[in-house]
């Protein structure tokens, strides 16, 4: 079976899990210094930052030309994830985790995440099935445009939505908060070649074990799909 022989309706408003990662200060603040984190994060996965390298709030604000607020927001959230370390005395500082220690990280992600998906299949209710459908049909489209900022963005809210159709506010939070922590890396592995598609059929066993209500398949998909998201990002950091 596949997602064509599902019945469609309208998709109705997403499924919200709580932005543990952002501060609930005002649209535009949260914005910047959202572009400020990911740039950063990037320039740190990249290598263009090395580990140890200070991060001066000043340096950062003349940099990118805005107020040292949206900084201090932005090295806030890289500390939390674990990216930039803050040290008495020295202030912020890039930190970078060990092959172990990432290794974790994603092998915590990927039983989070199945988890997740398995409580789905048996919970999430028609409206937030089809809503779903709708968020996994524009990451089709957008696989097909090579954009992988914009597939990132959207990637989020897939996942998203499949932590609140878990119908388990906790373990939802955990889960996004895990993803937090890791979210560079996983970001990274879209540059690499053909990664975009692949991962568009990963998500496609997700959402069809989903539909089924098949609790151990939605699992044992995600997890897969996870593993496959930290071989691609070992992929990506041996090629930069």
């Amino acid at each position: 079976m596949t997602l064509d022989e599902f019945p469609r309706e309208t998709p109705p408003t997403e499924p919200v899990v709580p932005r543990v990662d952002r501060p609930s200060a005002s649209v535009q603040k949260v914005t910047r210094a959202e572009e400020l984190r990911l740039q950063l994060a990037d320039e740190i996965v990249r290598g263009a930052l090395a580990p140890g390298a200070p991060l001066d709030e000043t340096d950062i604000a003349r940099r990118f030309s805005v107020s040292r607020t949206p900084v201090r927001e932005a090295l806030r959230q890289l500390v939390a994830s674990g990216l930039v370390e803050a040290r008495a005395h020295r202030g912020a500082v890039v930190a970078q985790p060990s092959i172990e220690r990432l290794k974790s990280m994603f092998e915590a992600m990927a039983e989070l995440e199945a988890l997740c998906a398995g409580l789905a299949a048996e919970r999430m209710s028609a409206a937030e099935r089809h809503g779903l459908e709708a968020v996994h049909e524009e990451l089709r489209v957008l696989s097909y445009t090579g954009n992988p900022d914009r597939f990132h963005e959207v990637n989020e809210r897939f996942h998203n939505a499949i932590y609140a159709g878990s119908q388990n506010g906790y373990i939802a939070e955990i889960t996004l908060a895990t993803r937090v922590r890791v979210q560079p890396f996983r970001r990274a592995q879209f540059r690499n070649l053909g990664r975009l598609a692949k991962s568009q059929a990963e998500h496609d066993r997700v959402v069809v074990a989903i539909m089924r209500g098949d609790k151990q398949g939605a699992a044992s998909a995600m997890r897969a799909h996870i593993e496959l998201v930290r071989g691609e990002y070992e992929i990506y950091a041996v090629s930069v």
